[in-house]
């Protein structure tokens, strides 16, 4: 009796104690930390709104969140449905993301990122809508303006519900062209709006001049505005800035101009073409 006694390897019996111990601590811990949490409050909502737009604030969506929810301060946080808080908030066409967690001080954290539009549409009926950086459609709101091109003209294509894509030819052109227009510092600076005209070709509406600037499409874009770019640094310094009523660069490998009702190519380009 007394040999297995003494065979008996006590540091791994310690061991298994001490296990054991560390097991039953952590679920006496976590057992506290669940208790404690159905029975803490929400003490503040806190929200973020990020995104360069600002069609909502921090107080649009703290409303929206107590009017459907009633109000979360004061509430048991196992009570929270956070989750359907946060699907609720992606239900408004002006948010593209949104996150709801609690901190361990019993604070609702709501972080929500808006939608980027790129281009205000107004049809040829008067109705408008502005497209995001995702192609959907976006109500308009009076509350915010955002500072971004318009497109009118003949444009059928109209505005049914929030987060509809985009699914014309023409307004997908517009949003091309402006896309690729945005981070150019002189179409930045020169284009004031665009223009579809009675045959369906799009126009540039500069801000220096009373040209009009023919795109036709958005096929070939980069090259068509590297050639009304030619027109500007080559062309337009020597005729000055009312020689012209309409340029043309639709046509591949022309500049087409109207003066007085005469057309003609541009020699100048012509022979740049040719290089």
């Amino acid at each position: 009796m007394l040999n297995r006694i003494r065979n008996i390897q006590w540091r791994q019996v310690g061991y298994f104690f001490l296990g054991l111990i560390c097991l039953v601590g952590v679920g006496l811990l976590m057992s506290l930390v669940n208790k404690k949490d159905q029975v803490q409050v929400c003490t503040a909502l806190k929200v973020v709104v990020e995104g360069k737009e600002t069609f909502i604030d921090q107080q649009d969506i703290s409303s929206m969140i107590n009017e459907k929810f009633g109000s979360v301060v004061g509430k048991q946080l196992n009570v929270l449905p956070l989750q359907q808080i946060e699907m609720e908030l992606k239900k408004s066409p002006y948010v593209s993301k949104a996150d709801v967690h609690m901190d361990m001080d019993g604070t609702m954290q709501v972080a929500v990122q808006q939608r980027e539009v790129i281009v205000r549409i107004i049809n040829q009926t008067g109705q408008e809508y502005y497209v995001d950086s995702k192609g959907n459609k976006i109500p308009v709101t009076l509350k915010y303006v955002p500072h971004v091109m318009v497109a009118n003209g003949e444009i059928r294509e109209g505005y049914k519900k929030p987060l509809e894509p985009v699914t014309s030819a023409l307004v997908k052109d517009l949003v091309k062209i402006v896309e690729e227009t945005n981070g150019d510092e002189l179409w930045k600076n020169q284009i004031v709006q665009l223009y579809v005209n009675s045959d369906k070709d799009i126009e540039i509406v500069p801000r220096v001049g009373n040209q009009q600037l023919i795109l036709g499409n958005a096929d070939s874009l980069s090259y068509k505005l590297d050639r009304l770019k030619t027109f500007y640094t080559h062309i337009l310094p020597k005729v000055g800035t009312e020689a012209y009523s309409k340029v043309n660069v639709k046509y591949s490998g022309q500049i087409v101009c109207e003066r007085k009702g005469d057309w003609f190519i541009d020699s100048l380009q012509m022979k740049i073409n040719k290089r």
